[in-house]
């Protein structure tokens, strides 16, 4: 990923009692991660058992559970996606979606 993305994954794990999914990463190359921070490109998740999607959620107050702010390097990002109904379990395979970036990963718990 630090090639292609300039980012370092640091994992994707279980949040408030398992309705959040936290995807964490570290940038090293805030040129090349900027792609990941564009306001316009809606993320999402997908949960290869179900094939569901999970998007970020945009709580009217805060606006969307993720980091939008231009990326600099060697800091550890987030983005949150809604897993509400726990669809997705703990050690289940999921693929992250942003614009191109595409990542497969496993849900820690």
């Amino acid at each position: 990923m630090t090639a292609e993305w300039g980012i370092e994954v640091v994992g994707v794990r279980y949040s408030a009692d398992g309705d959040i999914l936290d995807f964490r990463y570290r940038v090293k190359d805030p040129d090349k991660a900027a792609p990941l921070f564009n306001r316009r490109v809606r993320p999402y998740l997908i949960d290869e058992a179900t094939g569901a999607r999970l998007g970020v959620p945009s709580p009217p107050r805060t606006g969307p559970l993720r980091s939008l702010n231009p990326p600099q390097a060697d800091r550890t990002y987030f983005m949150f996606f809604s897993n509400f109904g726990r669809l997705v379990q703990p050690g289940g395979a999921v693929t992250i979606v942003i614009g191109d970036f595409r990542l497969k990963t496993v849900v820690e718990r």
